[in-house]
């Protein structure tokens, strides 16, 4: 009998996993909490966790994002909205017999293992209920717990407080004076609708600077530009990318906005048309990191303040896997050791698609795991003995705390350099199982010692 696999997340990851599984001829049941496939893509999902909001947009144009199984439509636009990616993931679900395995409105509520497999406890409504399973591939994304700031600033704010997750239309900014707080996309995006409807210009407060790469260089999409960079050694891709920003932009320094924290392709650049746009034109207004609030107003560090009626607090998320034990997560998930960012190295029953941060596009990364996951769990792909898989993950990590510093290195990958790999891993994994490295084998069909 195939192996019974189950996906918790029917979002981008968990579908494109389904799917390599089922071309696998593997037992596939995916557990979503939502009503409909999309995940974090679908506005309004009952999940309650989507973060998507009216204007947003892809920020990697639509060749460096789409599925290599499914590509997007010729007459998309390079920069699709969300509404258009949500539907595009429900097609691919639809086109790949993944939605009729899906278990809609189903919260997992643990996941462990035992002497028969994985025991899987999920809830649907008020029901409970535990199944077996040979193997987990854990997809439920890490953009949904906010992340607020920590400690809090001293003093007391008097007006309304929000996370970036609960943002949804620049109305609900309609006649106050909006504050935004960060330097990512949401944040450059939530700061730029909310100047068409605030009351006076909208503040950017931010205590580091990021590089912004506009969605257009030299009349190319920017990440394709870059794309021909890529055969580089990044910090040679660096210097030639920098510079080319330079010539075609100028600094964030130059419009007001703090230097960036580290070099390009160092930090996730943020992807925007229309910040600086509105910077130049005054309509948002650079302010440096907080100091302390004082009623409706807001101390700054450079003694400077200002009058606030609401603080959007774009200040990202924390990963969080509510559904497993500190066994196998740690105290921390982000530092969550995985081989090729994919296989537990305790038990590779226990798999990992999306819990990356990648330099560029997320669904080419997920379906390459994806893929991976399935050569694994089909029995074609042999890992390698346990000492070299932990060896791989520390030469690794190294090179990206080299690269990345302290800012999440055991989930940092090079985007290019990644999708790349991942094939040729699978290649080599057949390889060592032609060897006769050991391969999967679900729990029911072990031969007993």
């Amino acid at each position: 009998m195939p192996a019974h696999v189950a996906v918790v997340g029917a979002g981008a990851a968990g579908l494109t996993t389904a799917k390599s599984l089922l071309d696998e001829g593997l037992d596939v049941t995916v557990l979503e909490l939502g009503d409909r496939p999309g995940g974090l893509w679908v506005q309004g999902n009952a999940s309650g966790l989507s973060p998507a909001y009216d204007s947003l947009h892809l920020n990697t144009s639509k060749g460096r994002t789409e599925f290599a199984d499914f590509p997007m439509p010729a007459d998309w636009p390079d920069y699709p909205s969300a509404a258009m990616i949500a539907g595009y993931l429900a097609d691919y679900a639809e086109r790949f017999g993944v939605t009729e395995r899906i278990r809609f409105g189903t919260e997992v509520v643990s996941v462990d293992r035992t002497d028969t497999g994985w025991t899987v406890v999920s809830r649907t409504g008020d029901v409970e209920t535990a199944e077996t399973f040979d193997a987990v591939v854990v997809a439920n994304g890490h953009n949904w717990d906010p992340r607020w700031p920590e400690p809090q600033y001293p003093g007391t704010f008097d007006g309304e407080q929000m996370h970036a997750h609960d943002y949804r239309s620049a109305s609900q900014f309609a006649g106050r004076r909006v504050m935004v707080v960060g330097m990512g996309n949401s944040a450059m995006d939530i700061a730029v609708d909310a100047s068409y409807v605030g009351s006076g210009p909208v503040l950017l407060s931010a205590r580091h600077g990021v590089h912004i790469v506009p969605k257009y260089l030299f009349g190319r999409p920017a990440d394709a530009t870059g794309a021909l960079l890529s055969a580089l050694p990044w910090r040679v891709r660096q210097k030639v990318a920098e510079t080319m920003l330079r010539v075609a932009v100028g600094t964030p320094q130059s419009y007001g906005l703090p230097a960036p924290a580290g070099g390009l392709f160092q930090n996730h650049p943020t992807i925007s048309d229309t910040i600086l746009h509105r910077v130049t034109h005054g309509e948002v207004v650079p302010r440096p990191g907080i100091e302390r609030f004082e009623g409706s107003r807001v101390h700054f560090t450079d003694g400077t303040s200002d009058e606030a009626d609401v603080i959007v607090w774009a200040t990202g998320y924390r990963v969080t896997i509510p559904f497993l034990g500190e066994r196998w997560i740690g105290a921390d998930p982000e530092r969550l050791p995985l081989y090729q960012r994919v296989f537990h190295l305790d038990d590779p029953g226990l798999a990992f698609v999306g819990l990356m941060q990648s330099t560029g596009a997320a669904l080419p990364v997920v379906e390459a795991q994806g893929k991976l996951v399935a050569a694994h769990l089909g029995g074609r792909y042999g890992l390698p003995a346990p000492d070299e898989q932990r060896a791989v993950v520390e030469s690794t990590y190294a090179a990206a705390v080299a690269r990345w510093g302290n800012k999440r290195p055991m989930m940092r990958i090079d985007f290019d350099e990644y999708v790349a790999a991942v094939p040729k891993e699978i290649a080599a994994g057949a390889a060592r199982a032609d060897r006769g490295a050991v391969t999967f084998r679900p729990v029911s069909q072990e031969v007993p010692a």
